[in-house]
């Protein structure tokens, strides 16, 4: 099965209905498990974002190594 394309949002929202109906209760055994399988993989998907987001935050807060291609021209 191809890896699912959820944005962020989407699948932090989706997260949050599987969370809403497994506290909600009146599901069978395995109904529970498939929405727990669900949910491993929706916070695998916002995981992956959010590591994606904090390694471009790490690359834009970087300063350039001095002489490099992304360093200031000198006057």
């Amino acid at each position: 099965m191809a890896e699912e394309k959820l944005s962020y949002e989407q699948a932090r929202d989706e997260l949050t209905d599987v969370v809403k109906r497994l506290e909600a209760g009146g599901l069978t055994l395995e109904e529970s498990l498939g929405l727990w399988e669900r949910g491993e993989k929706l916070a695998a998907i916002c995981e992956e974002w959010l590591e994606g987001a904090r390694a471009r935050l790490a690359a834009a807060m970087t300063p350039p190594d001095n002489g490099g291609a992304g360093a200031p021209a000198p006057f």
